[in-house]
């Protein structure tokens, strides 16, 4: 299937990059789901070290191409984590994966080219067929205190649309494994923003309300998770920020977590999340 231009509209998502330990969740169902639906997309690429399992998995799993990722990701190096306390921090908690995953997306844009999007989407309205002709697109998250406590601008990385061998991604690639010291965003978010300054005719920014109206701040996901917004005009797609929540004992964002978002609960409590979410249920 293709699009005004001969664009092909393609879409990835990379996932189970650690060994699971339990079925595929209904959140992933939904976001893969939502962009099916949604997007209506030429192709869903899977991209995966350990194939996931269980009802949600057997129900999506065939409209999806899947690829296995071979041997270790270019650029990442673990051992950075031992240099910073909050590598440390990241170590322990076991939530490498996601940084794995940050190297991985790029690489997978720069050959393939296409859509990049996080496993905790949830897709609201299509994508416009010109966002899929740009070299490069990100979206503006909300702005992040720098060292200095002043606010910095920042670009998320967890919705990405481009061509393949764009300048933008062969710049960051080209600066990422120097900059990733082992921090959460360092190498992802704010290189993103540094290049933006040093090449902006390499890559279109848009607003943060149309991927990120909700951020990662405890009112923006209790928002999504707790509250209901109903104002979601220009709103494309929403980012639930799910490493902020997704365990029990991380209370610090929402009461909910992984176990929460039940199909029972998805279908019976209304939140911003779930009022979006309920569409795609079976």
């Amino acid at each position: 299937m293709t699009e005004r231009g001969g664009v092909l509209r393609k879409f990835h998502f990379v996932f189970g990059l650690r060994k699971q330990t339990e079925a595929f969740h209904l959140v992933h169902y939904l976001c893969l789901e939502s962009c099916r639906r949604i997007n209506n997309p030429a192709a869903i690429h899977f991209h995966y070290r350990y194939e996931p399992r269980g009802e949600w998995w057997e129900r999506i799993r065939p409209h999806l191409r899947l690829h296995h990722v071979e041997g270790a990701t270019v650029g990442f190096d673990a051992a950075r984590y031992d240099t910073t306390e909050e590598g440390r921090l990241i170590a322990r908690a076991g939530w490498s994966y996601a940084h794995e995953a940050d190297f991985l997306r790029l690489r997978i844009l720069l050959e393939h080219g296409g859509v990049y999007a996080d496993m905790d989407t949830l897709f609201v309205r299509p994508y416009p067929v010109e966002w899929h002709e740009h070299e490069f697109l990100i979206g503006e998250e909300p702005a992040m205190p720098g060292e200095d406590g002043v606010l910095k601008p920042s670009l998320c990385n967890a919705v990405m649309f481009a061509q393949p061998n764009a300048r933008f991604i062969r710049a960051w690639l080209a600066q990422m494994a120097g900059a990733f010291d082992g921090t959460w965003n360092r190498h992802s978010s704010q290189e993103a923003a540094r290049l933006w300054r040093e090449m902006p005719d390499a890559v279109r920014i848009v607003p943060v309300w149309w991927f990120y109206k909700h951020g990662a701040t405890p009112s923006g996901v209790r928002t999504l998770l707790e509250g209901l917004d109903r104002h979601l005009c220009g709103v494309y797609s929403i980012h639930l920020w799910a490493h902020l929540w997704w365990d029990e004992w991380r209370t610090d964002f929402t009461r909910v977590h992984a176990g929460t978002l039940t199909e029972a609960h998805v279908r019976s409590v209304d939140t911003t999340y779930n009022v979006l979410a309920r569409a795609f249920l079976p």
